[in-house]
């Protein structure tokens, strides 16, 4: 398969990497300021590019047939236009805000976790995500995937504020520390105990390899898609 990148960051070369190994064959690299290029050349394209390019790069994709995978955060507020022309175009396109296989799992198991704890009112819930320095958006998509998770099965929630809480609101706490990969927490916490689930990526080898398999499955599928469509789960 022919694999163009859209973002040739460190995600992108870890991707490259891997993408490889797999057999594939990376034919565009597009960085940072690259505007003119072909990605007709490609049967596929992932892009972990920046927020103020991502919608372009996706709509480029889309508007040539080749299907899409992006796991760019911060850009969402178009996310909407991206599907309507998806549908119009009759493409392929996934957005994932976390590609690694174990962070999919554990939304799942967030949202079970928040089913069974919205009955329980003497707890409340918080968050905290760290990411390395170079990340833009805080909070990161992953952990804004996991406070609408949360919202979607506790009945006590209905939005999540950065640093902020009061009684329906979920705080969440970035933080950025030099090279660490991602580390993502959501804490139950009464008087008398807390329950804690956390997941923590050593490095960018899931993401990228969760990347690559999406890129993989959606060969030859037309819609709009998730994670969850890839992984078969949720």
């Amino acid at each position: 398969m022919n694999i163009a990148l859209l973002g040739y960051g460190k995600m992108g070369k870890t991707i490259e990497q891997i993408a490889i190994k797999r057999g594939h064959n990376v034919v565009l690299t597009v960085d940072k300021g690259d505007t003119d290029y072909d990605i007709t050349k490609a049967d596929v394209a992932i892009d972990f590019s920046i927020p103020s390019v991502a919608f372009d790069n996706i709509s480029k994709c889309l508007n040539n047939n080749v299907p899409v995978i992006s796991g760019t955060t911060g850009w969402l507020d178009r996310y909407d236009e991206a599907v309507a022309l998806c549908k119009e175009k009759k493409g392929a396109f996934i957005y994932a805000s976390n590609y690694s296989l174990g962070v999919n799992i554990f939304f799942e198991l967030n949202k079970t976790l928040a089913k069974m704890m919205s009955a329980l009112k003497q707890y409340n819930v918080s968050m905290e995500e760290i990411h390395h320095t170079q990340k833009l958006d805080a909070p990161s998509g992953t952990a804004i995937s996991l406070a609408n998770g949360i919202i979607d099965q506790h009945s006590n929630y209905d939005a999540w504020k950065l640093d902020e809480s009061d009684n329906t609101t979920i705080p969440i706490v970035a933080k950025r520390i030099e090279d660490v990969p991602g580390t993502h927490t959501v804490d139950y916490s009464s008087e008398v105990d807390t329950i804690t689930i956390e997941h923590i990526a050593h490095n960018r080898q899931g993401f990228a390899l969760g990347a690559v398999i999406a890129a993989e499955w959606i060969a030859d599928k037309t819609g709009v898609f998730t994670m969850n469509d890839v992984l078969n789960i949720g």
